[in-house]
């Protein structure tokens, strides 16, 4: 793992996942397998149990692997985007052929399987996914597979993993654990800031000018996401600590005070500010103990939003109570209730 790596350490992190006596590692019969999107640390992986599908992504050097920093080191990599803005990085889907071969070695081994990939609001790489997991389907008729969208990002989907993995230890079925997971992914919150609005504008995400314009007077974003995974912008804060603040805010307001579900603090080599969220979480009567995650974002997920960006992630309140009563009855419009 790269020097730059500010990863949790191995008992910290199981302290962190393992709370109440839980067991961190899968002994399960069902199989699951994630992608490298979630900012896993190597050692999360490996006591996990779970089988990582990483995404690629295209540097000025060339195309190259998410292997979770383990042959690169975030801090120099976010560092040379600090120091080159007006280089372009883009990252690539996984193709319905890589997956199939993934779901392949798993259909062979008759194991039920559940894929746990990144939110369709951000890649198409899920419904790649699904498409390989019909052709395995009619390949192997006999064979349990499910392909689920976090509708999540980042450490939230990390966090969503592990208490997959926890549910699978206590004896659901991959189809039961499917389920359960569809709904559990509503109770994580994430919300973040940036440092700069310049890789968002260079995606495309944003007009150039509103960079610009955001650049001058100081702005930071407070982001989260939406319902279906997408990005949504929460709030416009005058400087860095107002943004950090806003973010303490919402985790005041949203958190599910449950000592046994771990947090989850990650950045793009914005150590500083991941301390000082950490210090703020401390304070907050009941999280004096709580595990926290710490990790690097991975180049998937950095390249869109520059270094500089701080997330807190953690299980909290229903999300779908959050949504306005217009946005509800479009919601049983669409599931035909």
């Amino acid at each position: 793992m790269g020097q730059g790596n500010p990863t949790t350490d191995e008992s910290q992190v199981s302290a962190g996942a393992s709370g109440a006596g839980r067991a961190y590692h899968q002994k399960s019969n069902v199989k699951i397998i994630v992608d490298s999107t979630a900012d896993y640390a190597p050692e999360v992986v490996r006591q996990l149990g779970v089988e990582v599908i990483p995404f690629t992504y295209v540097t000025p050097e060339g195309e190259k692997v998410d292997d979770m920093w383990q042959t690169s080191d975030p801090h120099e990599f976010y560092e040379h985007m600090r120091k080159n803005p007006d280089e372009h990085y883009t990252t690539c889907a996984v193709t319905p052929g890589r997956y199939f071969d993934v779901f392949e070695r798993a259909a062979k081994e008759g194991v039920p399987t559940i894929y746990m990939g990144l939110t369709e609001g951000l890649s198409s790489s899920i419904n790649s996914a699904r498409q390989a997991a019909e052709m395995i389907r009619e390949k192997y008729p006999d064979f349990e597979i499910y392909v689920l969208d976090n509708k999540v990002d980042s450490a939230a989907g990390e966090l969503l993993a592990i208490e997959v993995v926890h549910q699978a230890e206590s004896g659901l079925s991959a189809r039961e654990l499917f389920e359960w997971a569809e709904d559990a992914r509503n109770f994580i919150h994430g919300y973040f800031t940036l440092d700069s609005f310049d890789a968002l504008a260079a995606g495309g995400r944003i007009p150039p000018a509103a960079a610009t314009v955001g650049g001058k007077l100081d702005i930071k974003p407070e982001l989260s996401y939406d319902l279906n995974g997408a990005l949504t912008l929460r709030g416009m804060c005058r400087g860095r600590k107002k943004a950090l603040k806003a973010i303490m805010q919402d985790f005041r307001d949203n958190y599910a005070h449950d000592p046994s579900l771990p947090l989850a603090i990650v950045s793009t080599d914005a150590e500083k500010d991941a301390d000082w969220l950490e210090r703020e979480v401390r304070k907050e009567k009941g999280c004096e103990d709580v595990a926290i995650i710490r990790s690097t974002v991975s180049p998937i997920l950095g390249s869109h939003v520059g270094p500089g960006m701080v997330a807190l992630v953690f299980w909290g309140v229903d999300r779908r109570e959050k949504i306005s009563l217009t946005d509800r009855i479009a919601r049983k419009v669409k599931r035909g209730e």
